[in-house]
Order: structure tokens, then C-alpha cells, then sequence
């Protein structure tokens, strides 16, 4: 596995129906992540779903892609700063952080909504039986 920023292949402009489309420059701002020669490489489904819903949100207006990169910059480095490991292990529980932090600044969701699903899903979680899946209840 090797990292990549960006490519030069990938090309901006809009889709017809006026989105915007990820070029290389906001590929490139986003700080180096897991890849292989295929592109990203996600080692358990979460960390892809956690990928696209950045890209998403990025899509929908919700945050630049300069500002996705710079909170998952902060990110990294606060990890950096309390010690954590470097090795690319804990990547993608950055990006979920970085991507929580911008989600309550932008009041999508509340720190206290994301506090109360994360003990849910652990509940729910410790009370699955093995190798069955994980049922989570929506909570309106």
C-alpha cells in the first residue's frame, strides 16, 4: 500500500447537473491517505462509507474540500501531538473525527446527537449475538 494526495488524472468542471466535480487541486489539498495502484484502499467497509459521505457533503455545499482537508490536517496533527502512531492504522478514525468535528460546526448534527448514536450503536453492538448483524435502531 502506498500513499496519494491526488492525481492528474482526475478532471474538474460540472456534471449537467451542476455539480461540481472533484479535480486535482482539491485532490491534492486533501492531506495523504491509504492507496493502492486502484485508488483509495479501505480495509473494512466503514472506512469507504466514511469516505463518501465526506465527498458527499463536500458535494452538497455543506464544506469546501479545502476545508475538509484542513480539519482532517488538524486532525492528524493533534494526533501527531498526543503521541499517537503514524502508521497509517488509525487513518480512517481520523477522517471520522475530522469529519464529526465539521459536521457539529456546521450544525448538521450536534456533538451530543453523535455522542448518543455512538452509545447506541455500541449497545446495540454488545448486545448482537455473534456473527449475526448489527441491528441499530433509528432514533427520530
Amino acid at each position: 500500500m502506498t500513499s496519494a494526495g491526488g492525481g492528474g488524472a482526475v478532471r474538474g468542471g460540472f456534471d449537467r447537473g451542476g455539480v461540481e466535480r472533484v479535480d486535482a487541486e482539491r485532490l491534492a489539498a486533501l492531506p495523504p491517505m491509504p492507496a493502492d495502484d486502484d485508488g483509495p484502499a479501505f480495509e473494512a467497509p466503514w472506512q469507504a462509507q466514511a469516505f463518501a459521505l465526506a465527498v458527499k457533503l463536500s458535494e452538497e455545499g455543506h464544506f469546501t474540500w479545502k476545508e475538509w482537508a484542513g480539519t482532517l490536517a488538524d486532525e492528524l496533527a493533534e494526533a501527531e501531538a498526543r503521541g499517537e502512531p503514524d502508521d497509517g492504522s488509525r487513518y480512517y478514525h481520523h477522517w471520522v473525527a475530522a469529519l464529526e468535528r465539521l459536521v457539529v460546526d456546521r450544525r448538521l448534527s450536534t456533538a451530543a446527537a453523535l455522542d448518543d448514536r455512538r452509545e447506541a450503536w455500541a449497545d446495540a453492538y454488545r448486545h448482537t449475538p455473534h456473527g449475526q448483524p448489527v441491528e441499530l435502531r433509528r432514533t427520530d
